[in-house]
């Protein structure tokens, strides 16, 4: 067993922390009323006292969380598939799960959902420590075996920070502890464009202890890519970056929360998951002969091609897209009805903020969230 005493700060609850943690939630209003989605035919006190009786956090994901999961792909999506599970199957060993990131909850927990369903071991999961606004939300997130990614730190604090995590990132990927899931970038994606950020690449080769090319060969990265047919939280992006155009954006008291809870219960249509290939040894053969930072770049274009390949392209992107463009161009790809139905739907969600807030502007900045995927396919010569 690999010393992990160093990271206590940022490693997942163990089991019985995690026992002791949602014992102390069970009692909670927000567990009864959990409890009637997720357990509709069961009392409301069900998954209390599911919580109370916990032995193990592997008990918690297969009693609780993929049930869960299971009931918002049952209830707010129309159909749920993925593909590409083979390349999870076929990897040498444990992995670097990259993902774009549209939803703060449901993003990491329909990867979950997929691995389980398979009979494959589930993946520790980065989250920033910003989500972690009260206990209740942090005994639920760090029982899911999260790995805390520290936010709202000074530079000097970040870099020791970043350190810690990449350490303890490659340390339970190289012992074959367990595999990881991890944003392609900080925070969601909000405007549709799906892009890595370096600065993540650079964290995670801060811990390497040999070349460039075996550092990251041996974090073995598959990425993956998530589409939802109706963007969660979309219109709260949007209002975020009307924002942002003329202020800094300031989130409100439990906007965070409330994200989550938006993004679990919101309408999503059809939903697909893609696993891309792994990072080939080529890839970081070439990207290592480039220069500092062009090496890097190199990485990031090789995720960046994978996520964007296995981002499906749904009506409403179509739509979005003519509209925004005032073209007819994908007018093959839907229907009359269709069309009118995506446009009701936009008008509703942008009734729902401020009156004072630009409308154009902001109607332009929502169908740019449903229309930039088709950008980001055209950038990679991508079919669309």
């Amino acid at each position: 067993m690999v010393d992990m005493s160093e990271f206590e700060s940022i490693s997942p609850y163990n089991d019985d922390e995690a026992c002791t943690a949602l014992k102390g939630i069970a009692d909670h209003k927000y567990v009864a009323q959990a409890s009637k989605f997720i357990f509709p035919d069961e009392d409301s006190s069900y998954l209390g006292s599911l919580l109370k009786g916990l032995h193990s956090i592997d008990e918690f994901q297969i009693l609780v969380m993929q049930k869960m999961v299971e009931r918002v792909l049952a209830t707010t999506a129309h159909t749920f598939s993925y593909d590409g599970i083979s390349n999870i199957i076929d990897a040498p060993g444990k992995f670097l799960i990259m993902s774009n990131h549209r939803d703060i909850i449901l993003d990491p927990a329909i990867v979950q959902t997929v691995l389980f369903r398979n009979g494959l071991p589930l993946t520790e999961i980065c989250v920033g420590s910003n989500l972690l606004t009260n206990s209740f939300i942090e005994a639920l997130i760090r029982s899911n075996r999260m790995i805390k990614v520290v936010r709202g730190i000074s530079a000097r604090e970040l870099y020791i920070s970043s350190q810690l995590l990449s350490r303890y990132i490659r340390l339970k990927i190289t012992s074959g502890e367990s595999s990881i899931w991890l944003a392609q970038r900080q925070g969601r994606t909000k405007n549709g464009l799906d892009i890595t950020e370096q600065g993540l690449l650079k964290m995670l080769d801060m811990s390497g202890q040999a070349d460039f090319k075996t550092n990251f060969q041996e974090l073995n990265i598959i990425p993956a890519s998530i589409s939802y047919e109706y963007e969660p939280c979309d219109i709260a992006k949007a209002r975020e970056l009307l924002i942002s155009r003329q202020q800094k954006y300031v989130k409100a008291p439990n906007e965070d929360f409330i994200s989550i809870i938006t993004g679990i219960t919101q309408q999503k249509g059809n939903i697909h998951l893609n696993i891309g290939k792994p990072l080939a040894p080529e890839e970081l053969a070439a990207a290592a002969i480039c220069d500092k930072n062009d090496r890097y770049q190199a990485i990031r274009h090789a995720i960046d091609m994978r996520i964007i390949d296995g981002y499906k392209i749904w009506k409403n992107s179509y739509i979005a897209y003519d509209l925004r463009n005032r073209t007819r161009r994908f007018m093959d790809r839907y229907s009359a009805e269709e069309k009118a139905a995506f446009v009701d739907y936009m008008e509703k969600k942008l009734d729902m903020v401020e009156p004072e807030l630009d409308r154009r502007e902001l109607r332009d900045i929502f169908l740019g969230i449903y229309a930039n995927p088709i950008l980001s396919k055209e950038l990679f010569a991508f079919d669309v």
